[in-house]
């Protein structure tokens, strides 16, 4: 299992359209060692000499079946696969149908024939429709995509791994982290979705034990005091491990990594209002990361 993080960032990316923010500047002209810790880590180093971290998307490759995976369709998936270099996908994955997560679909007209689409099944009251039904709404103009609705908890097959659906909390939509696991070699991803940290229990017992855990840690907590309605699921120390109540703070993303007993952990969906100091740091992810599982 070939995992490349496609889209590491939030709904605006690292840089930030029309940001001047010391953070987005870095991206664009990082120092020597912003590069080297770069590529350290196995980011792509744009054209421009920069690094950055476009909207979601997760990029899952099986040597096997020579299939690839993909999770999530982030709006810059022409980018995203231009810079990669990676197969484009035989089967994908929606975990909701916010705009950075499912905007890239579109993408299929006139490059893949054939796509099948897994979405939960489940109806959110939100919208009185499930996300399949979203996605076969929105896009029923692409002949090239078949959605495939799936149940939330219940193992099904894609591209030869085999994959479940979790649900998380990201109000006031239903969404869905993930497990995708390799049945000959036991290799185990988990990806946290956009979410609180208030995970259902069941779901965290999918989530548990992964060789790579991808988790939501769009800011660290100390920025919960800026939002409207602070932080929420705080430590023993008082430290929120919410932002809100749609995404994890840093620590929050952290302390769910140790709750899972996670073997190497990923941070993504990174907004760009960490300092500078911090935006870049490990176990923060940049786009252009590749792992072996």
């Amino acid at each position: 299992m070939q995992v490349t993080l496609l889209g590491t960032g939030d709904t605006t990316g690292t840089p930030t359209v029309g940001c001047e923010c010391e953070t987005c500047q870095r991206a664009k002209e990082p120092d020597d060692e912003l590069l080297e810790r770069a590529r350290e880590q196995g980011a792509t180093i744009t054209a421009g000499g920069g690094v950055e971290r476009t909207r979601f998307s997760v990029h899952i490759y099986n040597e096997r079946t020579d299939e690839t995976l993909l999770v999530d369709l982030s709006p810059d998936f022409r980018q995203q696969f231009l810079r990669e270099e990676v197969p484009l996908p035989d089967e994908a994955i929606i975990s909701h149908i916010h705009f950075d997560h499912l905007d890239g679909l579109g993408n299929c007209f006139r490059l893949i024939e054939d796509l099948d689409v897994h979405a939960a099944n489940e109806t959110d009251p939100e919208t009185g429709k499930s996300v399949a039904e979203t996605v076969q709404s929105d896009y029923h103009y692409l002949d090239q995509i078949e959605v495939r609705p799936q149940t939330p908890l219940e193992s099904f097959e894609a591209c030869g791994f085999e994959v479940t659906l979790v649900p998380v909390d990201h109000p006031p939509l239903v969404c869905y982290g993930l497990v995708v696991e390799d049945p000959e070699t036991g290799a185990k991803l988990a990806l946290s979705g956009d979410t609180s940290y208030d995970i259902p229990e069941a779901s965290r017992d999918v989530l548990a034990d992964p060789d790579l855990l991808l988790a939501d840690g769009i800011v660290p907590a100390q920025l919960c005091e800026y939002h409207p309605m602070g932080g929420a699921h705080h430590d023993d120390d008082g430290t929120p491990r919410t932002f809100g109540t749609k995404h994890m703070t840093r620590e929050g993303a952290l302390s769910l990594a140790e709750d899972l007993d996670a073997t190497e952990t990923r941070l993504v969906h990174i907004a760009h209002y960490y300092s500078a100091d911090e935006a870049f740091e490990q176990p923060l992810a940049l786009d252009g990361e590749r792992y072996q599982l």
